[in-house]
């Protein structure tokens, strides 16, 4: 308890707190609040969804440009520092000229924006992932892993509750919302200057063809091709669930009647506490368990608690074929009980979902070599995005089947990704590296 307490103290630790934050700003800046701001502006749910899975494009396809973040090596505060000061500072004036955009006249020019945003978002991923692989040595790893995660919540906290409460209480619009957030990503910045360096274990790749393709043959060399290619498609199919509940969560929420300060609170922020702590508790398990259990267990427990969307969507009957959710909503009574289960589910779920982050954060961080994290990880976590582009079609199965049939779908397809972990760990049990995969 001494050794796990002091882990919790030390600086770097704080320092993963704070990077944590800068990863997590942008992120639903680009999906929930954006989704918020564009339902507000009468978008059809078809657009959203799409919209959303363009904005996925850039965290699918990191791995393409994650060699030059492991290959060069800024001129100042090292590789890792150096990169995510830059990228940073880019993210506070593409933040800034966002506020600047109006959906209801060019929703086209704020989805280009977004894209930006949600470029060089992923970009910083590629590099704080990379830092935190790089910085905690393997004790340190399951407690490092969610207390990056915490900082990133708050973030969440921040960009999608804390914007919530400002559009609803404070400005009545969604530009100057979103210049506030650029001043918090400014904050973030100045917190990276004092995290602690990795230049005593930086060793970058010696060209950039090295960087290309050493990640990848060291990769599937260490970990063999079958047992590679299967690990690929499990980190693919494991994380659907999650990209078809959070491309249609909000625009549920809004057409259950909810309002936006309802929403913030509840989800943004009531929803991100629970998270917190079942990353806080999911890293303290981990460091009793293997990660594969952590996943089994946090995972099923996570689909399972999707049943209480199912309840919430026959008690408050939302019809996804409407768009003028003013008119419908304006004298809209809550039925009994629909409040309730609203809290229930957004707790449930996002409790399980902070200890599945924890362990899948884990699963990635072992499968990388510090030499190559940067692309490595940022492979593996593309591969995790991809799941958002494949639900690109969430609002027209809505449409289809309607909400409660869509979340019993979204419980249902986490199944396969489940049988493909018992091989994946019963195969790792006999590899003399298991209890690093």
């Amino acid at each position: 308890m001494k050794s796990l307490l002091q882990v919790f103290q030390s600086r770097k630790m704080a320092a993963l707190l704070f990077v944590g934050f800068s990863s997590g700003l942008p992120i639903l800046l680009v999906l929930k609040t954006l989704q918020s701001w564009m339902s507000d502006a009468g978008a059809d749910l078809s657009k959203i969804g799409w919209y959303g899975s363009l904005i996925g494009f850039p965290y699918a396809f990191k791995f393409l440009w994650s060699p030059l973040l492991d290959r060069f090596v800024p001129p100042f505060l090292g590789r890792r520092k150096g990169w995510l000061l830059i990228i940073q500072f880019l993210l506070v004036l593409a933040i800034a000229a966002m506020s600047l955009q109006d959906p209801a006249k060019n929703l086209d020019l704020l989805a280009i924006i977004s894209v930006l945003i949600a470029f060089l978002s992923a970009s910083q991923d590629v590099v704080a992932d990379a830092y935190r692989t790089d910085v905690l040595t393997g004790a340190e790893r399951p407690i490092g892993v969610s207390i990056f995660t915490t900082g990133y919540r708050v973030a969440l906290i921040v960009s999608f509750a804390g914007a919530s409460k400002l559009f609803e209480n404070v400005f009545r619009a969604w530009q100057p919302v979103y210049l506030v957030m650029a001043g918090f990503m400014l904050l973030g910045l100045v917190f990276t200057l004092f995290a602690p360096g990795t230049e005593s274990t930086d060793q970058p790749p010696e060209t950039f063809a090295d960087a290309v393709t050493l990640p990848f043959l060291d990769f599937f060399q260490r970990r063999g091709l079958v047992y590679g290619a299967s690990v690929l498609l499990f980190i693919v199919t494991y994380k659907v669930s999650d990209a078809m509940m959070n491309s249609m969560s909000i625009p549920f929420l809004k057409a259950a009647c909810f309002t936006q300060g309802q929403i913030g609170d509840i989800n943004g922020f009531m929803g991100i506490i629970a998270t917190i702590i079942g990353a806080l508790l999911g890293g303290v398990l981990l460091t009793r368990m293997s990660v594969f259990q952590g996943l089994w267990i946090f995972g099923g427990l996570q689909a399972a608690g999707i049943v209480l969307y199912v309840m919430l969507a026959q008690a408050s009957h939302p019809d996804p074929r409407v768009t003028d959710l003013a008119s419908v909503c304006q004298n809209f009574v809550q039925p009994p009980f629909a409040t309730q289960l609203f809290i229930l589910a957004i707790n449930v779920e996002n409790f399980f979902g902070g200890m599945e982050s924890s362990a899948f954060g884990l699963f990635l961080m072992n499968m990388c070599n510090q030499q190559f994290s940067a692309t490595q990880f940022a492979l593996l976590s593309s591969l995790m995005a991809l799941s958002k582009l494949l639900v690109a079609p969430a609002g027209d199965l809505v449409k289809a089947l309607g909400w409660s049939n869509f979340f019993l779908v979204t419980m249902l397809v986490v199944i396969p990704s489940m049988f493909l972990l018992l091989f994946i760990a019963k195969a790792g049990d006999d590899r003399p590296d298991f209890k690093d995969a």
